[in-house]
């Protein structure tokens, strides 16, 4: 356990037992004035990739409700997955999930999320570390995770943990993800 202080109030950080919050949704839901357009241009020599910082012409608010599968905590595809947050009266506030990804020694972050209420209070910092600290405990030669090209406040605080870019897919979400502007863009931090 470990306790992420703000200046006003400190908040514990807890584990989240598989038994009693798998299938807990996550309500993950942001407005962005900004998106990361990623172009693919195909070339006589191979391919030219962009990943050009633009504006919307009015902000874009996206929401659980807009998705067929909103997150939810231990999902079973993630079988060997761990959660902590900080609960608050018995409300989940704040989250992080991870799953080993064996074949490849790498440990993902399959969800992180904190309620806009409890946000820029330092705690996804302090659930990042937690992760961080799992992956080097157990040896992962990586932190990956997956975020969209449209997720530009999460892009920045990625890049600020230490994350980079590793690389995108663009149809992970719809066949029209990069008209829309929702391109999955996967980040990791690479580990000695």
């Amino acid at each position: 356990m470990s306790e992420e202080t703000t200046g006003k109030r400190a908040y514990e950080i807890v584990p989240l037992p598989k038994e009693k919050w798998r299938g807990t949704p996550i309500p993950m839901r942001y407005t962005t004035a900004e998106y990361y357009d990623v172009a693919v241009e195909q070339t006589e020599t191979g391919f030219q990739v962009t990943l050009e910082k633009k504006t919307f012409a009015e902000p874009v608010t996206h929401t659980p409700e807009e998705y067929d599968f909103p997150d939810r905590l231990y999902q079973e595809h993630w079988e060997k997955a761990y959660a902590w947050g900080v609960v608050e009266n018995g409300e989940m506030v704040a989250c992080i999930e991870t799953c080993p990804e064996e074949w490849s020694n790498r440990l993902m972050v399959t969800e992180l999320w904190v309620h806009e209420d409890y946000r820029r209070r330092g705690i996804a910092h302090a659930l990042m570390a937690l992760a961080k600290e799992q992956a080097r405990r157990e040896r992962r030669r990586a932190l990956i995770l997956e975020t969209q090209s449209c997720n530009v406040g999460a892009i920045a605080f990625y890049l600020q943990e230490g994350f980079a870019l590793m690389g995108f897919d663009s149809c992970c979400y719809q066949n029209h993800d990069l008209e829309r502007k929702e391109v999955r863009l996967d980040l990791g931090i690479l580990f000695d």
